[in-house]
């Protein structure tokens, strides 16, 4: 991969909202992006609107949103696992032919009027898949492309991006609508692909080096929902997400129903209240990495479900195109702010070695929400009307966001998960070892003096959810009852790969609360670290004085 420009870290204000695009490798990426999201907004608009012409029941209409956010909870787990264990430059642009072939396929049927409700629903659920697949490795190269840095600034680029498209898109797509048909709109999604498909043809992409083997599937996707279930400033977000989403998904699923029916308009009216929305969310997105200095992400996730609220009200009560034009745009600042606050956080939360598979899991439960969203609101709008539907999600958004936040998104600043490492090498015995002998366990003993003994088990209990969250699937504190003070901190793995993967992993933050603990070791010498390992020819112990295992 291209080496991002020089780290701007020392200096102490605030990067401009454009620094990233100053990484040429970086401009590149999104101006692809931008081309590809425009024609995906082109497609949104098209869909939503011919299945009105297909058939005017809100359950069929709210379909269209599902069948393209089901993809995102069916594979997004497995495109992530896939993210980090394969060349990720071959796999981006096999999804993204995927995606040009169904694009062309929606263009085809629509041009020779053969496209109906189920056809519909089947091209937009395969063009999905593909966006479902290579979502998790967009998210994950985008960052990757810039100085840590300038993290914030690039993902909120990457949301400037997909809602800059969102004004421009959807007013394209009401256009063509209106003066050549389904076809034309369909036909300039499929050509969008190409510009990304030429990038990374194009794109030197320099795989990191491994010093062990990549992880195996199945094995891959275990460790990401571990780490994703331990780690809690990203399970944080995990819930954060889910409560918003659920509910705010309603006003998207309507959307169509509400252009057509509660206004009375056609697909230009569609098309501008999509506009409006994307207007909305790019100024918002001008402004958020400025805001984050003022106000904390727990605060402004908050705020924004309220106006996010407030507005889906406005969708429920107003008639009037203009206002609802101006509503539109509060939607979109107060949807992109949240979206902004809970994507940094997912950034910064974890480490390189699990990001896709941990930004997956997020896609997944976002699409999720979106999915049984689109469902229920749908339903709910059938049976009782749009109006009711919208005030009912609107309440249910306000009542949620507060309740959930006590789960914080974490400081401002972002956590140092850089690899520290700092473990001393495996003894010289272990270096014959086969990489699938195990299990293996990994004792340390220390000694602490007898009045710090609660300060030491609580100082311990953070390291010994580091180590199962990196791969242990057992860990636990031992104290000696003949010799008061000595106590044995044990963990397992299943081979002595895993366990070398688990030294890859340690960041400098985890080095810090290891610290901690060491800190109340009061023996002459570093504790004392010992390698058991199971499993043919017989069993081996390897033994060493280190700080780490």
């Amino acid at each position: 991969m291209s080496k991002p420009a020089g780290d701007t870290a020392s200096n102490p204000s605030i990067p401009g909202a454009y620094s990233p695009l100053k990484v040429p490798i970086f401009r590149a990426f999104w101006f692809a992006s931008f081309g590809s999201n425009i024609g995906t907004w082109i497609n949104v608009v098209t869909s939503g609107w011919v299945m009105t012409d297909l058939s005017p029941s809100p359950v069929m209409v709210s379909l269209v949103q599902a069948a393209t956010s089901l993809p995102m909870v069916l594979f997004a787990l497995v495109a992530g696992a896939l993210t980090d264990i394969v060349d990720r430059r071959r796999y981006l642009m096999a999804t993204q032919i995927w995606m040009a072939v169904c694009a062309a396929m929606l263009a085809v049927l629509a041009g020779t009027g053969q496209i109906d409700a189920w056809n519909l629903l089947i091209l937009t659920f395969a063009l999905a898949v593909g966006a479902s697949m290579a979502t998790p490795a967009l998210n994950v190269t985008a960052p990757e492309l810039v100085p840590r840095a300038l993290l914030p600034q690039a993902v909120a680029l990457s949301s400037l991006s997909m809602n800059l498209s969102r004004s421009v898109g959807p007013a394209i797509g009401g256009l063509l609508l209106v003066q050549l048909g389904a076809w034309a709109a369909y036909s300039i999604n499929a050509i969008s692909f190409i510009g990304m498909i030429l990038m990374l043809w194009y794109w030197k992409h320099e795989p990191a080096e491994r010093s062990l083997p990549p992880e195996r599937f199945f094995q891959a996707l275990r460790a990401g929902l571990r780490y994703a279930h331990l780690a809690s400033p990203f399970r944080a977000v995990l819930i954060r997400a889910t409560a918003f989403i659920v509910f705010a998904t309603s006003a998207w699923a309507l959307l169509p129903l509400i252009a057509r029916v509660e206004l009375a308009g056609g697909p230009g009216t569609y098309g501008l209240l999509l506009a409006f929305v994307g207007i909305g969310a790019v100024t918002g997105i001008l402004v958020l990495p400025r805001l984050q200095a003022y106000i904390s992400r727990d605060s402004l996730v908050l705020v924004a479900s309220i106006v996010y609220a407030l507005t889906t009200v406005a969708l429920a009560t107003i008639r009037s195109e203009m206002i609802l034009y101006g509503v539109m745009a509060a939607c979109g600042a107060a949807w992109v702010s949240v979206l902004w606050s809970l994507q940094v956080a997912a950034q910064i939360s974890v480490p390189a070695w699990v990001r896709g598979r941990a930004l997956s899991l997020y896609i997944m439960v976002f699409s999720t929400g979106m999915t049984i969203g689109s469902l229920l609101w749908g339903w709910i709008a059938g049976q009782t009307g749009i109006p009711f539907a919208l005030l009912l999600s609107a309440a249910g958004a306000v009542v949620t966001a507060v309740l959930v936040r006590k789960f914080s998104l974490g400081t401002q600043e972002a956590p140092d998960l850089a690899p520290s490492n700092h473990w001393a090498p495996h003894p010289p015995a272990a270096e014959g070892l086969q990489g699938d002998r195990g299990p293996v366990l990994v004792t340390i003993e220390y000694e602490v003096a007898p009045g710090q003994r609660e300060a030491f088990l609580e100082a311990i209990q953070p390291l010994g959810a580091i180590r199962r969250r990196d791969g242990a699937f057992a860990w636990g504190v031992f104290e000696d009852i003949a010799v008061p003070g000595r106590y044995i901190e044990f963990f397992q793995h299943d081979s002595w790969l895993d366990h070398l993967r688990q030294h890859t992993r340690v960041t400098r933050e985890d080095q810090r609360v290891q610290e901690n603990v060491l800190g109340f070791h009061t023996g002459s010498s570093a504790p004392k670290v010992s390698h058991y390992v199971g499993g043919a020819p017989a069993a081996t112990m390897v033994s060493s004085m280190a700080t780490g295992s």
